[in-house]
Order: C-alpha cells, then sequence, then structure tokens
C-alpha cells in the first residue's frame, strides 16, 4: 500500500525528467491572460524559497530482522536453551549440551576447526581477540596459537566449567557479528542432538523496520537513504535504509507468476522503546527540489489560454502573471517565470 502527498492532483513522473506534467482540477480562472486590476484577494501569500520534498509512503513492519537458525556441531543431550527474547553477549552461553556451555564470540569468520599449540591463520586470531577482550592475558594476540594462548584457554575452560584442556574443540564457540537476542527455541531441553541439529534461531538487538517493495519502486531503494518511520501512536522517528536485497514472492496461485520483490531493512540512530513488534509507516523521499520558489496549490489560476498563472499583488494593485509549474508537495507547489521573486505577495483564493 502506497500513499503520496500531493494535495488536490495528480503528479505523473517521467524518470530523469526535470519536472512534471500536471493535472490539476477544479482551479479557479484568472479573469484575464496576464492582465492587471484593482481588485485585491482577501487572502494573500508569499513567494518562498525553500527545499521541497515530496514523500512516498510505504506500510511495514517493526521488529528485530530476520532471523538466522543455529544448528550444533556437536552431539549430547540439550541441557539448556536461552528463554525467547533472553540476549546473549560475547562470552555467554547459546545452549547447553551435556551440561557443557557452547560459547557466543564475536567475529565474521566462521569456526571451522579446532585450535590447539602450533595452529596459525586468521581464525586464531579472531579468538585471541575475543578471549583478550574476556579478560584473559598472558598471550600475543597475533594469528599463532601458542602454548602461552593454550594456558589462558584453560583458565577459560575452568571458568566456564570445561575439562581444561588448552583446545577449544570446533563446535564450543558460535561467532556472529555481535550480541543476539533469541528468537525462538528449535529444540527440546532433555532430547538427544547429533551434528547439524538445529537449536535455536536468533536474530539482531536492535529494531529494524523492514519493507517489501515491487520492482517498480526500486528508484526508493537507495542503501544509506534517511527515511521517516511512523509508530502506532502516531510517533515519527528517523531512520535509514541499511540493506537492500532482492527474493521471489512465491504466489499460492498456480495461474499467477512468480514476482521479483524488494526487501528493504530500516535502522535507527535511537530504537524506537516499549515495541517489539508492530506494523508501521515508511515515508521515502520520492522528489526533492533545493531552493526553488513556491507558492501554495490553491494560489494558481487556470489561464484561459491554458497553462497556469498566480495573482502578484502590489501595493493596490494586482497582476496575473503566467508561469511555470514543477514539484508539487506537502500542498505547495514549485514556479519560475514571470518576473517571480522571493518575498512576492500572491492571492489565494478561497
Amino acid at each position: 500500500m502506497r500513499r503520496r502527498t500531493t494535495v488536490g492532483l495528480a503528479a505523473v513522473l517521467t524518470a530523469g525528467a526535470a519536472a512534471a506534467a500536471v493535472i490539476v482540477a477544479g482551479l479557479p480562472e484568472a479573469e484575464s491572460g496576464t492582465g492587471s486590476g484593482s481588485t485585491l484577494p482577501t487572502t494573500t501569500e508569499q513567494v518562498k524559497k525553500e527545499t521541497l520534498v515530496d514523500t512516498e509512503s510505504h506500510d511495514g513492519s517493526l521488529g528485530y530482522g530476520d532471523s538466522t537458525t543455529l544448528t550444533t556441531r556437536l552431539s549430547g543431550t540439550v541441557t539448556g536453551l536461552p528463554a525467547t527474547g533472553a540476549t546473549i553477549k560475547r562470552g555467554k552461553a547459546l545452549y547447553h549440551l551435556d551440561n557443557d556451555p557452547v560459547v557466543l564470540l564475536y567475529g565474521s569468520l566462521p569456526a571451522y576447526r579446532d585450535l590447539s599449540p602450533g595452529v596459525e591463520g586468521a581464525d586464531v586470531k579472531q579468538f585471541e581477540k575475543n578471549l583478550w577482550a574476556l579478560g584473559y592475558r598472558g598471550f600475543d594476540v597475533d594469528d599463532e596459537y601458542t602454548s602461552a594462548t593454550a594456558d589462558a584457554v584453560e583458565d577459560w575452560q575452568d571458568d566456564l566449567g570445561l575439562t581444561e584442556t588448552g583446545t577449544v574443540e570446533l563446535g564450543r564457540v558460535v561467532y556472529r557479528s555481535g550480541p543476539v537476542r533469541a528468537d525462538a527455541q528449535t529444540a527440546t531441553v532433555g532430547e538427544a542432538a547429533q551434528p547439524g541439529a538445529e537449536m535455536l534461531e536468533v536474530t539482531g538487538t536492535g529494531r529494524v523496520a523492514t519493507v517489501e517493495l515491487d520492482m517498480g519502486d526500486q528508484r526508493l531503494a537507495k542503501k544509506g537513504a534517511a527515511v521517516q518511520v511512523t509508530l502506532p501512536d502516531g510517533k515519527a522517528v528517523p531512520g535509514k535504509i541499511s540493506d537492500v536485497t532482492t527474493f521471489v514472492d512465491t504466489s499460492d496461485n498456480p495461474n499467477e507468476e512468480d514476482t521479483t520483490k524488494l526487501r528493504l531493512s530500516i535502522t535507527f540512530g535511537k530504537a524506537p522503546g516499549g515495541l517489539d513488534e508492530a506494523s508501521v509507516t515508511v515515508a521515502f523521499t520520492s522528489s526533492q527540489r533545493e531552493n526553488v520558489l513556491t507558492v501554495p496549490v490553491n494560489a494558481l489560476l487556470a489561464l484561459a489560454e491554458g497553462g497556469y498563472g498566480v495573482q502578484v499583488v502590489e501595493a493596490a494593485t494586482t497582476r496575473t502573471v503566467a508561469v511555470v509549474t514543477g514539484l508539487f508537495a506537502d500542498g505547495r507547489v514549485e514556479v519560475s517565470g514571470g518576473g517571480l521573486t522571493e518575498g512576492m505577495t500572491v492571492g489565494v483564493p478561497e
């Protein structure tokens, strides 16, 4: 669902065009093409120079973004799972097998092998950064797993209640980019788990607004672009498009073709409080014109010879001048021509 902020008009935008072709219904007609008179309007407005912004709104949802399913690399009996909605930070247990924790650490490189003395590589450095951040010392943070690293690992294992081997077995740690939120349990405490079994679904901890757009609205999907998100209570908060992905929307009707759509993730500088999930409205900037002259839309007059004009008020006289219209937004319209300048007074017919 979309809504436009135009008032009393329909604007037909052409991609890449500098202006819009506008059809305006119900405007009053000028008494003459470009003449002058002495009948003063009862209501006037000044010609303003401003940035005119046209927004387009789409419905979206507020939540924690897409979830990721965590599977185990170990086997054992599931003895502990986090409560739905719980936040897990670095060094804390994501779940327990045989009463031993599987620990969350921060990093972008997935664990893919055991770590023990003599092993070298980027995965070693990533692990040692986490060990150092958790307060374990006595080794150099580099890409070499030394005996000093193993000593610190034994201290870490002791604090976790694990057997002190000095080796980090594959599956004991899981790397994510930061803290995670337990979104759903996919295992059950007491059941036996084998490598590859699903344990839980996790998301990020920050609020994210998600909007789905048709490919025809691709012009709005600009990563890094600012948007306004209106919450259920009517409060509008600023956000930024942080990610744009494409997906195939599969139709339930076999006679209808699947369609490709865009999914936008919107993040906030300050997350909305008190809401886990909600329907929201997201306003995108569809067009913007900077430092242009504008008048109220209802200041436009339909000229007999075609086109539009405005009634310029000068002291005790008026004159009608033809103008070229541009962007319409928020009840105002971009105008040029007719010798108009900022601060001039125009009539606004009632």
